[in-house]
């Protein structure tokens, strides 16, 4: 079965976007802490989230590779159409993309066509978080069963889920959840993180204009996710 490996990154909107009952509703922790300084602290905690929920952020790249012949896309927001691709005949194509619709379009276009698959905490976020931008911009779904059931693999295998044998000890046990940096690096692939950027970033980057160092740090995820699933496949797939 062919297996689409992918990742998003994901900014912030504007808390301007949002009208003064959206704002209250969202800053209320805030408003209720007392103390100047950390009210504001608080404040722009909660503002730096709004990139974590589809409610308040937008999908900015999404990178996709085969997991068996390492081919594939990334696709971009950009303001720089001569951003895209690089060489067509080669292993993975840059797509700039005007918006998000855009993005998302060409990104389900692509997900039609793959049986399954492969993410690293796609479950918890890249999945719920694509389903509602989509249904949000009013761009068709091709693939609506990717959640599937948490305990099988097919279609959806959430290394997480896997690496952690599905939460079996909890927060502090033995199969506790670390971060792909942390899994990378204990099995021995080249941490996403190592060229100096993080997800931290993108908003930064977005705001400077430097898409291609978003679409970089993107594909990068996914490479150490298709190696760690390889990893995983070859010596723990199978384990109840």
């Amino acid at each position: 079965m062919a297996k689409l490996v992918f990742d998003i990154e994901t900014i912030g909107l504007p808390l301007e976007q949002f009208d003064e009952a959206q704002q209250e509703y969202l800053l209320r922790e805030a408003a209720n802490i007392p103390d100047e300084s950390l009210r504001e602290a608080r404040r722009q905690e909660i503002v730096r989230m709004f990139s974590l929920w589809p409610l308040t952020g937008q999908v900015v790249c999404i990178a996709m590779l085969n997991a068996e012949s390492c081919r594939g896309q990334v696709l971009f927001i950009s303001d720089d159409f001569e951003d895209s691709v690089d060489d067509p005949s080669g292993p993975v194509e840059f797509v700039a993309c005007a918006d998000e619709n855009e993005l998302l379009t060409a990104f389900w276009d692509v997900a039609k066509h793959y049986d399954g698959i492969v993410t690293f905490n796609g479950r918890g976020f890249d999945v719920p978080f694509i389903y509602l931008r989509s249904a949000l911009l009013n761009v068709p779904i091709t693939r609506k069963d990717w959640l599937g059931y948490r305990y099988q693999v097919e279609p959806h295998c959430d290394l997480i889920e896997q690496l952690t044998f599905y939460g079996v000890s909890g927060r502090e046990g033995a199969a506790r959840r670390f971060n792909l940096d942390f899994y990378c690096k204990v099995f021995g692939i080249e941490s996403p993180k190592s060229h100096g950027v993080t997800g931290m970033d993108v908003g930064q980057l977005m705001t400077e204009g430097r898409y291609r160092e978003i679409a970089a740090y993107c594909l990068r995820d996914v490479h150490a996710t298709v190696l760690l699933y390889k990893i995983w496949k070859e010596r723990l797939a199978g384990i109840k």
